[in-house]
């Protein structure tokens, strides 16, 4: 099981959205879909799905929060003619942000977002050079302009195996902001790849809940660390999802959420959803009460 599963907010579409991108890449598949009822944005639908190999979840719960740039999806290819396709297919009613060519750092390298918001770095790389098909992509602006590199230490101090790849900096003047530093980095934590850069552009996005990362923990003890760890701003707190210092939102959970919260007869299922509805931080030993009665 992986540590790290990103999460992807929806209005309505998440399993639509989830069956378009699970068509773009070998390896991937729907394995599971779970109605979770009367929750404040009516009953959800919560999709998980294997996508180029890689755990992600999504869930459609009302128009609450929209997916922008701040998080992106950056893919690595081995053959043109694949990443043609797939570009192809993304660009289907989407926005490019940077159009498919060869740049300096790349010799095949594109940024799009697609119908449904979620936002995707296409790269064209020697097989050697891959060692994730997908990397998740941070874009510091606004209030966390300048925070890439505290960020990247900050997460592989509270994460395992946390190793860093590259640390490029801008050049002086390079760049408008003058609160940007980072060109580019990359880190890897349990497992999972992930990189940053400090935007070079005045952008009014941010980093929102419609892109989050669930921590999948093995008991109350990791749920506790994680969320002392992470847990930066008391009013993001609700439903094992906190928000921590530099904007990004995070889910808190039981590796074996879904059996935490469905097993049982309905009348169980329904008090620990009223239980659960009520919670910051997960509580276990609370929610096994609930469903008991107690």
């Amino acid at each position: 099981m992986h540590k790290i599963i990103p999460h992807l907010w929806f209005d309505t579409q998440a399993i639509e959205a989830v069956n378009f991108y699970i068509s773009l890449f070998s390896g991937s598949e729907i394995d599971g879909i779970t109605v979770i009822k009367d929750t404040p944005s009516g009953d959800c639908d919560f999709v998980n799905f294997t996508l180029a190999g890689h755990t992600f979840s999504a869930i459609s719960a009302g128009p609450y929060f929209t997916l922008n740039p701040s998080i992106s999806l950056t893919v690595a290819f081995e053959q043109e003619k694949e990443l043609c396709e797939v570009w192809e297919k993304l660009s289907e009613d989407g926005e490019p942000l940077m159009p498919l060519q060869e740049y300096p750092f790349c010799p095949l390298y594109g940024w799009i977002q697609d119908r449904f918001g979620l936002s995707w770095q296409l790269m064209l790389l020697r097989p050697g050079d891959i060692t994730h098909k997908i990397i998740y992509s941070f874009l510091f602006s606004q209030a966390h302009n300048g925070l890439s590199e505290a960020a990247a230490h900050y997460y592989m101090d509270v994460f395992e195996e946390g190793e860093l790849n590259m640390l490029e900096y801008y050049e002086p003047n390079e760049v408008s902001p003058t609160n940007a530093k980072v060109k580019y980095l990359n880190f890897n934590i349990v497992g999972e790849q992930f990189s940053m850069m400090d935007n070079a552009y005045d952008t009014k996005y941010d980093f929102n809940e419609g892109f989050s990362f669930m921590i999948m923990c093995e008991n109350q003890a990791e749920i506790d660390y994680y969320w002392e760890k992470l847990s930066h701003n008391p009013e993001a707190e609700q439903c094992g999802w906190c928000k921590d210092r530099f904007g990004v939102s995070w889910q808190i959970v039981a590796a074996n959420w879904d059996e935490v919260l469905f097993k049982g007869t309905e009348e169980e299922k329904a008090r620990v959803t009223e239980a659960f509805l009520q919670m910051k931080k997960f509580d276990l030993a609370q929610l096994e009460r609930a469903r008991k009665g107690e």
